[in-house]
């Protein structure tokens, strides 16, 4: 079958929107035909979904094949629905092209069923049914049932797959929370200014060349969601929702026993961690998507809260990455580095700062680095990936680590709320990392 990458899928999208395609009906309905939005919720505001059509003449046996398995819902595991993005991503397809056909049927004037209470359409086709719903099971089991997550890895990023979840399946891997913020970002656009499909999907996700040039917007979800949604109205539609299926016939039974006062607090919970897991979170690019070595010998447990963070600058490679594939090859270049020249078990850094928007995970949280010299085990080393001796890290790439990643540390347990920040240069003897960059970090929380 073709990639499982967004390429593919625009492809497919463009080949559907042709002028010559021999189906009625748009690219999202033919998606909903297939099973990409047959919830109780969702069918309560798109309606029964339209009869499988014939496989169109424009696609070949194989897209066809392809777009009917990424379609079909499997509620046991969410994660197969899912293709890998040109950021290094992953996105479900069932929730993206839900919220592209509210938003293009708001665009059309089309008249949403009315429901009680009123719900958002965006968010419930999008969102708010499989987070309410998730939280609504997790309350039954006895507090060990994942509600969100986990990320995953393709077995070949140029050739994606087979994608495999890195721990407990929950309703909501990370595949399907970007699908479902993407939905509702590209559904609320469409439903201010429609355009043909595969132009939206090729922006937005800088399919083909773009993303050798610049940042997609797709880079931007997480903080284009916040800004659009906002905690308390993602609270506001969940609540609305579990409202909405204590009435419907399939999902009656599920909240028969949940009373007014536990819909309300559950609401609250949900939106409360999907907002700090997915927003004011960063993202932060596992190692086995950017084709890490395994560790060499047995990594040393931290003891966590950590009472330090150290920032470093990598000083080579000198130019900041710009692109997934970038800053995946980078880092394997510093791994061999580290490993083969310098002799160490693994990566240095716990964490390293691209310039496209994500964080690449090194030792990550939980293991001792080889980044600052007899300090390794009573901090975290964060390595900005560039020199930054005389210029500094994108606005972007400083606010990741400033407002998003050690913010984050503190509210998870990783690091104290009384934490320490220092320059790698002020533990030992180096210029790391770089003037601009100490200059910079000297204005940050914690600086000592």
């Amino acid at each position: 079958l073709p990639p499982r990458h967004m390429d593919s899928v625009v492809r497919i999208v463009e080949a559907l929107e042709s002028t010559d395609h021999d189906f009625t009906g748009t690219v999202p309905e033919l998606a909903r035909a297939l099973g990409g939005c047959s919830t109780p919720g969702c069918r309560a505001v798109l309606g029964e979904p339209p009869d499988v059509p014939p496989a169109p003449r424009t696609l070949s046996r194989e897209q066809w094949l392809l777009f009917t398995q990424l379609l079909h819902q499997d509620a046991a595991a969410p994660e197969r629905g899912v293709v890998l993005a040109p950021d290094g991503s992953t996105v479900a397809l069932g929730p993206l092209l839900a919220g592209i056909e509210v938003g293009l049927k708001r665009a059309a004037g089309w008249p949403f069923p009315t429901v009680e209470p009123p719900i958002d359409a965006l968010y419930a086709v999008t969102i708010t049914e499989v987070l309410g719903t998730s939280f609504l099971l997790a309350r039954d089991g006895a507090g060990n049932r994942t509600t969100l997550g986990p990320d995953g890895c393709w077995d070949d990023v140029d050739d994606p797959q087979n994608y495999t979840l890195l721990g407990p399946p929950s309703p909501i891997p990370d595949a399907v929370a970007n699908g479902a913020m993407d939905g509702v970002l590209l559904g609320a656009h469409l439903a201010q200014a429609p355009v043909p499909l595969a132009d939206l999907l090729r922006g937005y996700y800088g399919t083909g060349n773009g993303t050798e040039k610049e940042r997609p917007p797709s880079s931007y979800r997480r903080r284009d969601f916040g800004v659009l949604t906002g905690p308390g109205k993602l609270e506001e539609e969940v609540e609305a929702m579990l409202r909405v299926l204590r009435v419907l016939p399939p999902t009656q039974e599920l909240l028969e026993d949940v009373g007014p006062e536990e819909v309300v607090a559950i609401a609250r919970q949900a939106a409360q961690d999907f907002m700090e897991v997915y927003v004011e979170c960063p993202a932060i690019v596992p190692r086995c998507m950017w084709g890490a070595r395994p560790y060499r010998g047995t990594p040393k447990p931290l003891t966590l809260p950590l009472g330090s963070v150290y920032i470093h600058h990598t000083f080579i490679p000198s130019a900041p990455c710009r692109t997934f594939t970038a800053c995946a090859r980078d880092m394997r270049a510093m791994q061999r580095f580290h490993q083969d020249t310098r002799g160490w078990d693994d990566i240095g850094y716990s964490f390293v700062v691209g310039s496209d928007g994500y964080l690449y995970q090194g030792r990550g949280w939980h293991w001792v680095g080889a980044h600052t010299k007899g300090y390794n085990s009573k901090g975290y080393g964060v390595s900005y990936v560039g020199d930054f001796s005389a210029t500094l890290p994108d606005p972007d790439a400083i606010a990741l680590v400033r407002d998003r990643l050690l913010p984050c540390a503190v509210r998870t347990g990783r690091l104290h709320r009384n934490y320490t920040l220092r320059g790698h240069r002020q533990m030992g003897r180096t210029d790391c990392p770089g003037n601009s960059l100490f200059h910079e970090i000297e204005t940050w929380h914690g600086f000592e």
